[in-house]
C-alpha cells in the first residue's frame, strides 16, 4: 500500500504528567511518533507503560503536559476542550475494549448517534450507517439491541460506529480484550480488511499474536518509546 509522504499524525516531545496531592506520575516522557495515512500501527508494551495514555492523547481525549501534536497539518495539542471535541467528532473513530454500546438504542441508533453530533443530515446518516454495517457484515442486525448480539457482534457494531463517519484515523484500545480467541481473530481480520481499503488504524494491544497483522509496532516501557519496528510483511 502506498503511504502519503507527509505524516497524518506527528508527535514531538510529548510528555504527560498526572498530579495528585502527594504524587507526581510521569505517564509519558518525550514521545516522538509519526503515523502516515493508510498505515496500520500497533502500540504495545507491559501493563502500566503508558499505552492507553498515549491513545487518549492521540484521540484528543486529553492534552499533553508538554510537546506538540499535529493532526493533518493542524496543531491540536493546545486546543481547548470544546475545540478538541469538534476535531475529535470529525477526524477520529474510537473502538473500545468494552464496546461502549448504549443498551437501550438499536444497532442503527448506536451508529447513527455520533453522526447526529456531527450535524449530518438524516439521508447522509442513513447511508453512512447502512454502508458501515454492510462493511462489518451485520446489516441484517440493524434493528437489534446490543443485548441480542454476541460479544463478537457487539464489537463489530463498535467498529462500524467508528468508521461510519469516515474518520482520518481509527483508534482501537485493546479491541479483542473482551472476546474469545475466535471472535478476537475475526475482529482483527476486519480491522486488517479496513486498512487494506485505505483506513488508517492505530491499536493498543498486549497480545503478541496480533502484531504480525500490523505494518509497524511501537513499544513503550515506563512511559518512553523504546522501539519502533516495521513489520516484515504486508498486513495479513
Amino acid at each position: 500500500m502506498a503511504l502519503a509522504i507527509d505524516p497524518l499524525i506527528r508527535l514531538n516531545g510529548i510528555s504527560k504528567v498526572f498530579h495528585t496531592e502527594e504524587v507526581e506520575t510521569h505517564a509519558l516522557s518525550a514521545i516522538d511518533l509519526e503515523i502516515r495515512a493508510g498505515e496500520y500501527l500497533a502500540i504495545s508494551g507491559p501493563s502500566g507503560c503508558g499505552k492507553t495514555t498515549l491513545l487518549s492523547l492521540l484521540g484528543l481525549l486529553d492534552s499533553p503536559s508538554e510537546g506538540s501534536y499535529v493532526l493533518a497539518g493542524e496543531p491540536v495539542s493546545g486546543l481547548s476542550q470544546a475545540q478538541r471535541a469538534r476535531v475529535r467528532s470529525r477526524a477520529i473513530g474510537f473502538i473500545f475494549q468494552a464496546f461502549n454500546l448504549i443498551g437501550d438504542l438499536t444497532v442503527y441508533q448506536n451508529i447513527e448517534l455520533p453522526l447526529k453530533y456531527r450535524g449530518m443530515v438524516p439521508e447522509e446518516r442513513r447511508s453512512a450507517v447502512h454502508g458501515a454495517l454492510d462493511q462489518v457484515g451485520l446489516l441484517h442486525r440493524i434493528n437489534h439491541y446490543p443485548a441480542q448480539l454476541s460479544g463478537g457482534q457487539q464489537q463489530r457494531v463498535a467498529v462500524a460506529r467508528a468508521v461510519a463517519g469516515r474518520p482520518l484515523v481509527v483508534l482501537a484500545d485493546e479491541p479483542t480484550g473482551n472476546l474469545d480467541s475466535a471472535n478476537g481473530a475475526q475482529v482483527m481480520e476486519l480491522l486488517a480488511e479496513l486498512n487494506r481499503g485505505g483506513a488508517t488504524i492505530c491499536i493498543v494491544t498486549h497480545d503478541p499474536r496480533y502484531l504480525d497483522r500490523v505494518q509497524r509496532a511501537v513499544y513503550l516501557h515506563d512511559g518512553r518509546l523504546v522501539s519502533d519496528q516495521p513489520r516484515d510483511r504486508e498486513v495479513a
